[in-house]
C-alpha cells in the first residue's frame, strides 16, 4: 500500500469516527425507532447483522443492507450532521472493525453478545442478526443451506439460536437433557471459528463476483 494512500485510507477512517454516534448512544437510538421496524433494535443484533455482511457470499452495496438495517431511506447517507448519518457512521466503522480484525488476526474477532439475568452470555440477539443480515441473499447463501454439503455445519452454531416467524426454533425443537442445554450454553464459544471459516468459503467466489 502506498503512502498515499494510506494517508488517504487514514484521513477517511477519522472523519467517519468523528461523525460516528457512540454506541451507548446508538442502541437508544434504534430502540427509539422500534416504528419503523429497523432490523437491529439491540447492538447485538446489530453487530451479527454486520459480521455476516463481512464473511456473507456477495459484496452488497451499503445502501442495500444498511438502510433496512437502521430503517432510513437512502437519501439519509447525503446528508451529514443527522443522527441517521451518525448510525450509518458508527455501523461502516463496525463493519471496517470486523473486516479488518478477520483480515488481519481472526483469533481476536469477538462477537457483542447480549448476557442473560444470571451472566451466561444470550448468543440469540447476535444470531438472529446475522439470520437476518442472510435473508438479503438467501439464494446466494443456499450452498451452505444445503444438509449434504459438508460445510453445513460451519451455520449451526448460529441457526440453532434463531427461530422463525412463528418463533419456533429454526432447527426444529432442541432434544429434552442436559446434554442438550450444555450445548446450547456453550454453543456461542464456536461463532468465532466458524465466522471466520465462512468468510474463508465464499471467499474465492465472493471476489470473483466482485470483479
Amino acid at each position: 500500500m502506498s503512502r498515499r494512500h494510506r494517508s488517504s485510507s487514514s484521513s477517511s477512517s477519522s472523519s467517519m469516527a468523528a461523525a460516528a454516534m457512540p454506541l451507548d448512544k446508538l442502541e437508544p437510538w434504534l430502540q427509539a425507532r422500534a416504528e419503523r421496524h429497523p432490523v437491529a433494535t439491540s447492538l447485538p443484533m446489530l453487530d451479527g447483522y454486520v459480521a455476516a455482511i463481512v464473511a456473507g457470499p456477495v459484496s452488497m452495496s451499503p445502501l442495500d443492507w444498511i438502510c433496512p438495517l437502521l430503517a432510513i431511506d437512502a437519501d439519509a447517507f447525503n446528508h451529514g450532521g443527522t443522527p441517521e448519518f451518525a448510525a450509518i457512521s458508527a455501523v461502516a466503522l463496525r463493519h471496517n472493525d470486523i473486516s479488518n480484525g478477520l483480515s488481519t488476526a481472526p483469533h481476536r474477532f469477538a462477537p457483542t453478545h447480549a448476557r442473560k439475568p444470571n451472566g451466561d452470555v444470550d448468543a440469540r440477539p447476535w444470531c438472529q442478526g446475522f439470520h437476518a443480515a442472510m435473508q438479503l441473499r438467501l439464494s446466494a447463501w443456499a450452498p451452505l443451506l444445503d444438509i449434504s454439503n459438508i460445510h453445513h455445519g460451519l451455520l449451526l452454531p448460529i441457526l440453532l439460536h434463531c427461530v422463525d416467524d412463528q418463533r419456533r426454533p429454526l432447527l426444529g425443537p432442541p432434544r429434552k437433557g442436559r446434554e442438550t442445554e450444555e450445548f446450547l450454553r456453550n454453543a456461542h464459544a464456536d461463532i468465532p471459528a466458524v465466522v471466520e471459516a465462512m468468510r474463508q468459503y465464499w471467499m474465492p467466489t465472493r471476489y470473483a463476483r466482485a470483479r
